[in-house]
């Protein structure tokens, strides 16, 4: 018995995908910048998805900029606002950002830029009250992730974009781990900026978006051929950003159903697991993404037992999940992420990912929380024999 639970790292791309990509290789394989016909055939391809991409999140067709990912997306969004300006200003982050985020922001930071990273509670929320404190007369962007990767919180996003722009500032979201999960509507969230990734959504890997909203000016990262209405030069891969189209429109249209459904499961996996001794829920419990669940470790004398440790024994039985720290250089560190929440080194050295997807049923939750009991027993000898049963 095999179970995938890290659907949160990369989602199996749904047939209807597969069967798109075969059919624009082999039929619809032209350039789409071309003025002949078998350009026109692959320009018609690549404006359904960005339709479709689009109508995910309600917005204008000619405001979604296919990139290669969400990564792209984030820095496009970053350093294309930043690199309007002349002289350094200031943009505001949270400490619980993905690296795609954190990494532009560093960058700018050598460059003179003036940097604010808002701290969190110990569920990994943001205070509105403290961006409204941040914010300066020359902060032109505030960035905050929509649902936190590691820990499922969802942050309030509106309240955050609203005083934003009541003080000027631009706003965007990474919104990977939330498009396709929950409904987005960006003609009623006054967001700017919005990151996506297919791979989240049942899509191929290799392709992504960021949507602008209309009006907002960006400088291209890629310049060259002057693609994507000159804000993202490269020949559009056509095949995977069809993938991507058709796994935006399934993901809006079951929503409805799915959503639902994977927070029953969600909730069924943390009461299974409410009562194991040693293992701490973590992130919003209310606020969350509906397929997440995460965890780690009470650290004792006797358990200096890391994630990677648990995700390599559930991974010999044949389940799939993921730890929340990270291998840097060749040395474990604890998370970033959790280290903000204030987990202690040990703690957050400790963390595991599990997230639910279109093929998880009640049979795996109930069997995962079974495995994953006897792994901690085997780990951790304390442990009641009652608590792993």
């Amino acid at each position: 018995m095999q179970i995938y639970l890290d659907y949160s790292a990369t989602t199996p791309p749904r047939p209807e995908a597969i069967a798109v990509m075969q059919a624009v290789l082999t039929q619809y394989w032209g350039n789409p910048s071309s003025l002949h016909e078998w350009g026109g055939r692959a320009a018609t391809v690549l404006e359904q998805a960005r339709m479709q991409v689009a109508s995910l999140i309600n917005a204008p067709a000619e405001s979604i900029i296919f990139t290669s990912g969400g990564t792209e997306a984030d820095n496009l969004a970053i350093m294309g606002i930043a690199r309007q300006y002349s002289q350094p200003q200031h943009i505001i982050i949270s400490q619980v950002e993905h690296p795609a985020i954190t990494e532009p922001v560093k960058l700018l930071e050598q460059w003179g830029w003036q940097v604010t990273r808002l701290p969190v509670d110990t569920q990994g929320r943001v205070n509105p009250l403290e961006l409204k404190a941040a914010l300066r007369s020359n902060t032109v962007l505030v960035s905050i992730i929509y649902g936190q990767s590691e820990v499922g919180t969802l942050q309030p996003i509106e309240s955050l974009c609203r005083i934003a722009h009541m003080h000027g500032a631009l706003f965007h979201t990474d919104a990977v781990q939330v498009a396709g999960r929950l409904p987005i509507d960006v003609q009623q969230l006054p967001i700017d900026l919005l990151s996506l990734s297919s791979h989240k959504i049942y899509g191929p890997q290799g392709t992504g978006a960021l949507y602008v909203r209309p009006g907002i000016e960006i400088v291209p990262l890629l310049l060259g051929g002057g693609q994507e209405s000159r804000r993202r030069s490269g020949t559009e891969s056509v095949p995977i950003i069809a993938g991507f189209g058709v796994a935006a429109e399934l993901a809006a249209q079951e929503m409805t159903l799915e959503t639902p459904r994977l927070i029953q499961l969600r909730d069924r996996l943390f009461d299974l697991l409410s009562n194991t001794p040693y293992l701490i829920p973590t992130g919003d419990q209310t606020s969350r993404l509906p397929h997440h669940v995460s965890f780690c470790l009470a650290y004792t004398d006797e358990n200096n037992i890391t994630g990677k440790t648990i995700v390599r024994q559930l991974n010999l039985a044949g389940i799939a999940i993921s730890s929340g720290s990270a291998c840097q250089s060749g040395k474990l560190s604890p998370s970033p992420i959790l280290s903000a929440m204030g987990y202690t080194p040990q703690q957050a050295l400790g963390a595991i990912r599990l997230t639910l997807g279109r093929d998880t049923t009640t049979a795996d939750i109930d069997w995962t929380a079974i495995v994953l009991k006897q792994v901690l027993h085997r780990l951790i000898p304390k442990l009641t024999c009652a608590s792993c049963s």
